[in-house]
């Protein structure tokens, strides 16, 4: 039986790869997409290793003439697309002071994590309905708390990530007819390199309760949540928000 096969941007390392990782315990086969030159070894490794085929893509979102190729690569190699976990994206470039926002720094994050995400997006909806579906399909975009949160040192990463999550919503609208499955899915303080920079300040915060669960969120969390929602189990609460947070985003007195 032909597996089905997923695309992950931004899959070789931290949240994405847990979710590259999680698909392929699932039964998926997977294409990273990402910026490194060439594939790791040790990447290619982790996949196989579970009995997925592995292919990889190297591809910046930001340029939308290149999500035509990305397509063409995963139907290359696995002859279909399933899904699409649309992780890449980067933080504020610079954190500071908000009325001291650059526009080239605005251009960038938006141009990364909203315009590229939503465009990616849109050609693989379009390929997926290009062809008969086999088994359930889905697109699951990885936003964050900060869709909802607000932080004034970094605005323009909160404007973009609330961007996209009104952008999930209009395309669960577009797709649900379709039968294929549209998530949001926010994580809160991740164990990542982007969080390592500033990993003590979020330990003490932690330690004092910003999180209510009084951890941090690991990576594989987040691939768990995506590969339940792979899955088609969910595929009637499409345009749903699942926070991995801790209840970190739950309003309390």
């Amino acid at each position: 039986m032909t597996r089905p096969a997923a695309i992950v941007t931004g899959g070789a390392r931290g949240i994405g790869l847990a979710c590259a990782e999680a698909l392929a315990d699932a039964g998926f086969d997977i294409l990273v997409a990402d910026l490194a030159d060439r594939p790791p070894d040790e990447l290619a490794e982790i996949i196989t290793a579970r009995g997925a085929k592995f292919a990889y893509h190297r591809c910046d979102i930001a340029d939308l003439a290149g999500h035509a190729l990305v397509v063409e690569a995963t139907m290359r190699a696995f002859g279909r697309i399933d899904c699409l976990v649309n992780n890449a994206g980067i933080g504020a470039v610079v954190r500071g002071d908000l009325l001291e926002l650059k526009p080239e720094n605005f251009d960038r994050a938006v141009g990364i994590n909203l315009r590229g995400t939503v465009f990616l997006s849109q050609a693989v909806a379009k390929a997926m309905l290009a062809t008969p579906a086999t088994v359930a399909r889905s697109i699951i975009t990885i936003t964050s708390v900060s869709a909802e949160m607000a932080s004034p040192e970094r605005a323009d990463y909160c404007i973009s990530k609330a961007g996209l999550s009104m952008w999930v919503k209009n395309l669960a609208l577009r797709l649900a007819a379709e039968n294929i499955g549209v998530f949001e899915v926010r994580p809160g303080i991740i164990r990542t390199d982007m969080t390592a920079g500033v990993s003590a300040k979020y330990d003490a915060l932690i330690e004092d309760g910003l999180v209510p669960a009084r951890r941090w969120g690991e990576t594989a969390d987040i691939g768990a949540v995506v590969a339940a929602l792979a899955s088609g189990k969910f595929g009637f609460s499409t345009g749903s928000v699942i926070d991995v947070d801790g209840a970190l985003s739950v309003p309390r007195l």
